[in-house]
């Protein structure tokens, strides 16, 4: 008997070691794993047309492979301060952000081009309440789908704390 454990004991011990090994190797996620969805905020506070017809351009390219691909996506774009200008077809006169001649050479364009994100691509919208407030333009001059949310800088510091990878177009 005293024969048997000794040659048993190593192999119970490899036996243990080869366990532990597969339990400790990386397991393939499952579909509904959150960390599989590909997470990512772009920062629009800029007012020149020219940059944010740009960033759709970019954000209909990634989520376009991201579909191609049959990745899971959420993708948002935050607009604070100038970005306003993106979301209203008021010509914010007497404001900070106030349309200029290249925004209404350009407004249907880039209104249509992020509306279709919204829709057909699922691109959630956010704007800073902060900046809407300040003006005093009312909720309803809004395009259609854009949520309001308390602080557009905070929503971005959130967002990234909840693993988003943060973009913003030069």
């Amino acid at each position: 008997m005293m024969i048997q454990r000794t040659f048993a004991a190593p192999y119970l011990l490899l036996a243990i070691f080869a366990l532990s090994a597969i339990l400790v190797l990386p397991q393939p996620a499952s579909a509904s794993d959150d960390d599989e969805t590909v997470k990512v905020v772009y920062h629009a506070d800029f007012a020149d047309p020219r940059r944010f017809s740009a960033m759709l351009t970019s954000i209909n390219n990634m989520v376009t492979y991201y579909q191609n691909e049959f990745i899971e996506y959420d993708v948002r774009i935050v607009f604070v301060a100038h970005g306003i200008r993106f979301v209203t077809d008021d010509t914010l006169d007497g404001t900070p952000f106030a349309e200029d001649a290249a925004l209404q050479e350009r407004r249907d364009n880039l209104k249509g081009r992020l509306s279709a994100l919204r829709d057909v691509q699922e691109v959630k919208l956010e704007l800073c309440d902060i900046t809407r407030a300040g003006i005093n333009l009312g909720e309803d001059k809004l395009y259609e789908g854009v949520e309001a949310v308390p602080s557009g800088v905070v929503q971005i510091a959130d967002l990234q704390r909840q693993g988003f990878a943060y973009i913003k177009i030069e």
